[in-house]
């Protein structure tokens, strides 16, 4: 198969779909690698380091997309690539279209083979392809909380760790999963007070063992969270339904019973923000503020340590990539349940329940269609 990876041309998104060493494993296995010029620079990696691993180095993104039969990717098309998809064509990527109606229009309307890395599962039922970027962005979220926090920043000018004699900050997560668990172990590890609420009593349990008294937990009701968002200084939004919104949990109207100069990070803004007031901004301007709220609500987080990102995404993308380029999309997909729910969209159809439920589109099974 002729496999390509593009520039990613979102606001300041510096990964990369495909490593060196990515592209010499495809090689190995008898496909051809075909980079877009520059591609890899925001994560480090040069054209002649892709040159020689065996990659052919193609002069623009129409190139590539017009050469390959399969397009690696980190973020979602923009409107500008629309038109450079093509009928048959296998897409693997980040996709995140329950937010996104016209990137969904778009692969329907060109006939894209579209996988989607957020939404395949594994064999215990955990998003492998989800995972890596969900521990970076965690981690990051409190890290940008922290800074958001600090006065010329727009926060309240609180130290998030305290000094002796000072009470330290408290931060609220909402949700336990992947995003949630490593921003308490990154809030913990800076010294704050830690909240996190979730509704599964299974993982509150998991959390409580591994973390102990330094984290407190609590079972998630709408009450909960409307009193626990009023008495915190740093909110981290990290609730997911798998292909879905993400459900409002923070009400604008809870915004007026919030501190002056808290902080809101919500790193649900890829699948539409869990609270009503997000909207995504980019690195270079990552905040607003609401009510006197500081939003922080970056949709491509993950960017912005991208070397280290880029490795972490693509050791978890590889092997089904592979898969992919050596047995074609249909067979490699009926190898593995969990492979198949990663197709979003298949030749006009859309092939997501999730993504169907929340954009009130018609839903085709895809065991039905090949």
């Amino acid at each position: 198969m002729k496999v390509g990876c593009v520039k990613e041309i979102k606001k300041l998104e510096f990964r990369v779909g495909l490593t060196p060493d990515n592209a010499r494993e495809y090689i190995s296995q008898g496909n051809e690698v075909y980079m877009q010029a520059g591609a890899g620079e925001g994560s480090g990696f040069t054209d002649a380091e892709y040159k020689a691993a065996g990659a052919q180095i193609l002069p623009d993104a129409k190139a590539v997309w017009d050469t390959c039969d399969m397009v690696v990717k980190v973020k979602e098309p923009l409107a500008e690539e629309y038109p450079m998809m093509r009928q048959d064509q296998i897409l693997y990527t980040y996709l995140h279209l329950a937010a996104d109606r016209p990137q969904t229009d778009a692969l329907l309307q060109n006939g894209v083979k579209a996988i989607a890395y957020e939404t395949i599962r594994d064999k215990t039922g955990g998003l492998p392809l989800l995972k890596p970027m969900s521990e970076v962005a965690g981690r990051l979220s409190a890290l940008e909380g922290a800074k958001t926090l600090e006065k010329p920043m727009g926060g309240m000018g609180l130290l998030l760790c305290g000094v002796p004699g000072v009470e330290r900050a408290k931060v609220v997560i909402l949700g336990g999963g992947v995003v949630g668990t490593n921003a308490a172990k990154m809030a913990l590890g800076l010294g704050a007070q830690v909240t996190i609420l979730d509704k599964n009593l299974n993982r509150l349990t998991y959390l409580d063992d591994i973390f102990g008294a330094r984290l407190q937990t609590l079972y998630s009701t709408e009450a909960a969270i409307e009193r626990e968002v009023a008495s915190a200084d740093l909110v981290i939004g990290a609730v997911l339904i798998p292909g879905a919104t993400a459900p409002k949990l923070i009400k604008k109207e809870y915004l007026k019973k919030m501190k002056p100069g808290s902080v809101i990070v919500d790193v649900a803004v890829d699948q539409g923000g869990c609270a009503e007031t997000t909207k995504a901004t980019y690195h270079d301007a990552p905040t607003f503020v609401v009510d006197g709220v500081v939003h922080y609500c970056v949709a491509n987080m993950p960017g912005a340590v991208a070397r280290t990102s880029t490795l972490a995404l693509t050791n978890a993308t590889l092997p089904y990539g592979l898969m992919l380029a050596r047995m074609g999309a249909e067979a490699a997909l009926k190898t593995d349940p969990g492979f198949m729910l990663g197709l979003n969209t298949y030749n006009g159809k859309l092939t997501c329940k999730e993504v169907a439920a929340s954009l009130g589109l018609a839903y085709t099974d895809p065991s039905t269609l090949f």
